[in-house]
């Protein structure tokens, strides 16, 4: 649902807002998450055979204190008289399922409340658990529904919080560099696409950088204007950090891997086989990923010359007479 953000004022500044005006209504909202550990560490969790205390027990009582505490926690949200506290830790094979279920009766919902019963009683867990798995992960922290208020039941499974895309068309270019993000390293890729995409004759505005843990959010984002073409640069090697290809196939409709393919084989150079990047279609979106050398680069879009015509016009459904020698004639009958 989109929407402007409530907790800024019109000047950008954070608020907490005036829940004075309305109506005080039965409130619930549940929470979920979980902590990924060992099998080994679920089975001592079952038994009570950790070194500290009762570690379920102990995360419970502390995930029900996080609720009441949740004011105090995060800046903006309003004390509330919370009617009751729930926090279920349920063992999953190599992990804890944590749910917490709260509910108030107040001008205000409870989702906050329910998020941090789930983290507080997950950070509990991992402190206990953490002298025998200190690589234990806290992870999928989310809101599965809500209840009261104007909007009534709110759940999950619903359409997801994220906006239709409007497609404006045109070209996007997606930097992924840590660097560059942060402003001590310049960029020279961005500018370079962002130029032969205006060649090619789409309109494309100034590329968008962003750090390499968050290109996957800058993906999400891009793609919310539904442009024709959108091309990244950087984050396809094999390093920790490179993680465009994954976030990239993660938004992928069809995959067109002969794209990745030719990339490839264009540069030429033995480190090639190292790129991880991927192509293909994401809601209309024809999805490139390059390499963050200006070389990798330069190589990609001399591909991407003879392809991406002909690509356009496959993916509108529309004939295309240029490239239509590619498409296999008929041998009269001898």
């Amino acid at each position: 649902m989109a929407g402007s953000l409530t907790h800024l004022d019109a000047e950008g500044r954070a608020r907490m807002i005036d829940v004075g005006a309305k109506p005080e209504t039965r409130r619930e909202a549940l929470a979920r998450g979980r902590m990924v550990t060992t099998a080994e560490v679920v089975r001592l969790l079952q038994a009570d055979g950790l070194p500290k205390a009762d570690a379920l027990a102990t995360a419970r009582i502390a995930g029900i204190a996080g609720a009441k505490r949740t004011s105090d926690l995060v800046p903006l949200c309003h004390p509330l008289p919370i009617d009751a506290v729930t926090v279920d830790l349920r063992p999953d094979g190599h992990s804890v399922v944590i749910e917490a279920r709260v509910s108030t009766t107040g001008r205000t919902g409870v989702e906050m409340e329910a998020l941090t019963a789930v983290t507080i009683a997950g950070l509990t867990l991992h402190d206990m658990v953490k002298a025998v798995d200190p690589a234990a992960t806290l992870t999928d922290v989310q809101l599965i529904e809500k209840t009261g208020g104007k909007h009534g039941r709110w759940t999950r499974d619903q359409v997801r919080a994220e906006p239709e895309a409007v497609r404006t068309g045109g070209g996007r270019v997606l930097v992924v560099s840590t660097g560059a993000a942060a402003g001590t390293r310049t960029d020279t890729t961005g500018s370079r696409i962002a130029s032969w995409l205006r060649e090619q004759g789409l309109e494309t505005p100034e590329p968008m950088v962003v750090a390499d843990a968050d290109v996957a959010a800058g993906l999400r984002a891009v793609l919310l204007d539904g442009p024709d073409v959108l091309i990244t640069t950087g984050g396809t090697g094999p390093s920790p950090t490179d993680r465009t290809p994954e976030a990239t196939a993660a938004v992928l409709d069809r995959p067109f891997p002969g794209i990745a393919e030719a990339l490839r084989v264009r540069a030429g150079t033995p480190t090639a086989a190292l790129g991880r990047g991927v192509a293909g279609l994401a809601n209309g979106t024809v999805v490139v990923n390059l390499p963050g050398s200006t070389g990798g680069v330069d190589d990609g879009l001399t591909v991407l010359a003879d392809l991406l015509p002909h690509l356009r016009h496959q993916v509108r459904g529309e004939a295309d007479h240029e490239h239509g020698a590619h498409q296999s004639t008929p041998h009269p009958a001898s």
